[in-house]
């Protein structure tokens, strides 16, 4: 029997249902806080981390946090569909993309196209997917919070892992593709 390494869809499984702060990893429960948003708690936990003498890098690197923009910000899919699988999400808690301040969806469209250039940089895909899925029935796990998925794609990267075992094969570590992803766009500018 082959065994196959899938790190992040174990933690996913055993941990989807019970948890009390959605989006605050182990390294950065310092925080105590709850905001209601993985991604709001993701970015409170990052930011109280910092605040309280964690490098910034060293809390960054824990909650997933590639980079900051003014009005929005990229972070890891903790739970990626592909190799490079990245979020763009408003820090303003918003379901809607026409409720966004101008700037705000301007920033988040920016940081879009910065994104597809890290991708094609950094793992060099023959194509992507870029997405918005508003509201929970059009499939957004967490409807509340606006984010943009970004997945790099491959011909032929669909198997039948994804089709009769619910499960993504990846390649590499998250902490990996942070630091690759993190690189990229600090030598992008």
């Amino acid at each position: 029997m082959d065994l196959l390494w899938t790190p992040w869809r174990y933690r996913y499984v055993t941990t989807a249902e019970s948890a009390v702060r959605p989006g605050v990893p182990a390294a950065l429960s310092g925080w105590t806080g709850d905001l209601g948003c993985v991604f709001c708690n993701l970015l409170a936990s990052v930011d109280h981390a910092i605040a309280n003498g964690m490098p910034a890098e060293q809390a960054e690197k824990a909650g997933g946090l590639i980079l900051r923009g003014d009005k929005c910000f990229i972070c890891l899919n903790a739970y990626p569909y592909s190799l490079g699988h990245v979020m763009v999400i408003p820090k303003v808690h918003e379901a809607s993309l026409a409720a966004l301040p101008a700037h705000t969806a301007h920033e988040l469209i920016d940081l879009a196209q910065k994104t597809e250039r890290v991708l094609h940089a950094v793992y060099s895909p023959h194509g992507m997917n870029f997405g918005l899925n508003l509201g929970q029935a059009a499939g957004a796990g967490v409807a509340g919070h606006l984010h943009l998925h970004a997945l790099p794609r491959w011909i032929g990267d669909t198997n039948f892992m994804t089709t009769i075992a619910e499960t993504r094969v990846m390649p590499e570590d998250l902490d990996i593709t942070w630091e690759r992803m993190r690189k990229a766009f600090a030598e992008l500018g």
